[in-house]
């Protein structure tokens, strides 16, 4: 168990932690969430014991800490293989003792000697702790950790230099989970892993015994990963049970009880200090304003609640409207030459498509690293050669978003003149300052900020913002998610949810994914699988084996519309038609009629008039059980209980649905009755 006590620490005078206290919960699942800049990663390092505090101390105990950094530093002449071993490397450092042993024993001229006898009872302790510690089971562990994680059976002696910073921090990541520390601190694990490789390591770390803390900015991870939420803001800790989802409603709900809690007392020190002001020079009144002034002073002053945390205001422009088939590729195939690196050429494609972008597609292109998904955008944009066609529909305007766009930025720019180097020749200046707004560059930073002064993240969205400076009807979009907040990607699902045009999507973010997409194509084993329908549909397929395993198909890739997928009230269906009828009994904005359709139709005068009643009823006591809850809910205690606070909180949420249902029924029985009885 880790423990911080009042530890403080500022980076050139700017306070990054105030005088933070918490405890880790053990064998908990901890997501460590915050703005960018709040420190989480500056948190995480002191827990590791990388970085020193200016002040306060941290506890470890016994407990052994593994830290995975977000940026992985380059680890010349190593393999991939080396890399995971090290975690054994005691083990590693027994079977060098033996073999030194055992060379000792067969160079020895004398069995019979006291050294050779001694050595042989050297020999068998090491060899007892090599048992001990299952030496013959550490290879075959590293290597399923290894493939598990992505790398081919082939790659394992590959020079790490050869790879991707992702991959190298992949073998990283596989030395940390075989390691088996008591607490895993994981910075962004899922950057630069693909959608299979992050279920694979949900099912390790669900699997894992000790305390696990992450921060990340994928959502679906976080709510399916954690137990509780600790949100670092303003140089403090506040603490929340349950995943990210659950923890965005409760901090609304304390949100809006301590700014409830603040104003009530901002009211009641009003009206003290009016007392006060008005009988202040009277006699008769001293003493009462005397104790007045000293209830002021005792108060214990309620703050008010932090602002909201601020995202993106996204708006896409709209559109023109394109022909209904927005882009075609025909059966293709790519492969790329030999080179140095890879002396045999390299199929990417074979015999894949056709495939088809129609008007209003939300396509997500899915599939393991290095499968080809950012090939086939380069084949979608027109850019990457190959063999086959491509056809652009009728008045296509398109728009790309390469996942390393950033990188072209020209750093002598400012943000304004990198914006207009982008944008039509007729957007003014007041409309490009408005559109750097929207992804949080304002005021003096929009004018003279040069890119070269921007973080990776700024960058990021400084490319979007030119991605998106001019309407087009078919976005391509190569992990437009990379380096944004959780709250930014929240801004950024709206507007794509919103948008009236097409857009292919590269994305490991499985919320995003779920949030955007009506059609996922999937790319493996050089095909193209295309699956319509929302991604959990895509998923519950492919787990049942009605989309399993490309074809290299287009159209013929896709599952049997005999095969229904579970019910998901959360999950909205691309196969629901905009003319759908209905619910039976609602009417267009969803309220039940109050034509021969109601359920309360059928009653005569006297059971309508019992109904109402009965719902009069019910609603004040439901009021009554309200107020209860609610003044429970403001007291500060009961957060010290999360069982107590959970059940309070189910509670709440109970009684505002029976409510509602109550007000309802009272509306539409009392609304039949005032109608019979002017009838």
């Amino acid at each position: 168990m880790i423990q911080l006590h009042d530890v403080s620490l500022a980076f050139a005078g700017e306070p990054i932690l105030d005088e933070l206290s918490w405890t880790v919960p053990p064998e908990g699942r901890v997501g460590l969430v915050g703005a960018n800049g709040a420190g989480k990663t500056t948190l995480l390092r002191i827990m590791a014991g990388q970085l020193t505090p200016d002040a306060g101390r941290v506890d470890r105990g016994p407990a052994r800490a593994g830290y995975l950094e977000q940026d992985i530093q380059q680890q010349a002449g190593t393999t991939p293989r080396e890399v995971a071993l090290d975690a054994f490397s005691d083990v590693l450092a027994l079977e060098e003792k033996e073999k030194r042993l055992t060379r000792t024993l067969d160079e020895a001229d004398d069995p019979t000697s006291d050294d050779y006898w001694d050595t042989l009872d050297k020999l068998s302790r090491v060899q007892g702790k090599l048992d001990t510690r299952e030496a013959h089971r550490i290879r075959p562990r590293t290597e399923a950790m290894l493939t598990g994680l992505g790398f081919a059976p082939g790659e394992l002696d590959e020079p790490l230099s050869s790879f991707s910073g992702g991959w190298r921090m992949r073998a990283t990541l596989a030395r940390l989970l075989l390691q088996e520390p008591d607490v895993l601190l994981l910075d962004e694990p899922t950057n630069h892993l693909d959608i299979d490789a992050i279920d694979w390591i949900e099912d390790v770390l669900a699997d894992y015994d000790g305390t696990v803390v992450i921060v990340s900015h994928d959502r679906f991870f976080l709510d399916r990963m954690v137990t509780s939420i600790a949100e670092l803001a303003h140089g403090g800790l506040t603490t929340y049970e349950g995943n990210y989802t659950h923890y965005l409603n409760a901090r609304e709900e304390r949100r809006a009880l301590q700014q409830a809690r603040y104003e009530n007392q901002q009211k009641k020190i009003k009206e003290i200090q009016a007392f006060i002001d008005k009988f202040r020079y009277n006699a008769s009144k001293a003493a009462q304003v005397q104790s007045r002034i000293k209830k002021l002073e005792k108060m214990d002053r309620v703050k008010p609640p932090p602002e909201p945390p601020s995202g993106m205001r996204l708006r896409l422009p709209e559109p023109r409207r394109a022909g209904d088939v927005v882009m075609s590729i025909s059966d293709f195939s790519k492969t790329y030459p030999a080179t140095e690196e890879s002396r045999a050429p390299t199929p990417v494609f074979l015999d894949a498509g056709p495939l088809a972008v129609e008007r209003g597609d939300k396509i997500a292109l899915i599939g393991p690293n290095g499968a080809g998904k950012s090939t086939l955008m380069r084949i979608l944009r027109g850019t990457e050669a190959f063999d086959g066609e491509r056809e652009e529909g009728h008045k296509v305007d398109l728009a790309h978003f390469a996942q390393h766009q950033s990188e072209v930025l020209k750093p002598q720019h400012t943000l304004l003149e990198s914006l207009r180097e982008a944008a039509p020749p007729d957007r003014g200046d007041t409309e490009l300052r408005s559109l750097l707004g929207a992804f949080l560059f304002t005021g003096e930073d929009a004018v003279r900020k040069k890119v070269s002064m921007l973080s990776g993240g700024e960058k990021s969205r400084l490319a979007l913002a030119r991605t998106l400076s001019s309407p087009a009807n078919l976005l391509l979009l190569d992990e437009p998610t990379n380096h944004l907040d959780l709250p930014s990607k929240e801004v950024l699902i709206d507007a794509l949810q919103q948008y009236a045009g097409t857009f292919v999507v590269v994305s490991h973010d499985r919320h995003f994914i779920g949030e955007v997409a009506n059609q996922i194509w999937r790319v493996e084993s050089g095909g193209v699988l295309a699956f319509p329908g929302s991604y959990e549909e895509y998923k519950w397929h492919r787990e049942h084996g009605t989309a399993a395993g490309g074809s290299g198909s287009g159209e013929g890739a896709a599952p049997s519309s005999d095969a229904a997928p579970p019910e998901n009230g959360e999950v909205a269906s691309s196969a629901e038609s905009d003319d759908a009828p209905e619910s039976a009994g609602e009417d267009e904005n969803g309220a039940l009629p109050t034509d021969g359709t109601s359920p309360y139709a059928s009653m005569n005068t006297y059971t309508l008039r019992q109904t109402v009643e009965e719902a009069e009823e019910k609603i004040e006591e439901l009021e009554a059980e309200e107020a209860d809850l609610q003044e429970q809910l403001a007291d500060p205690t009961l957060y010290d209980d999360a069982k107590r606070t959970r059940e309070t909180r189910d509670a709440y949420e109970r009684v505002e649905r029976e409510l509602a249902e109550a007000y309802e029924t009272w509306e539409q029985a009392g609304e039949l009755l005032l109608e019979r009885e002017a009838g």
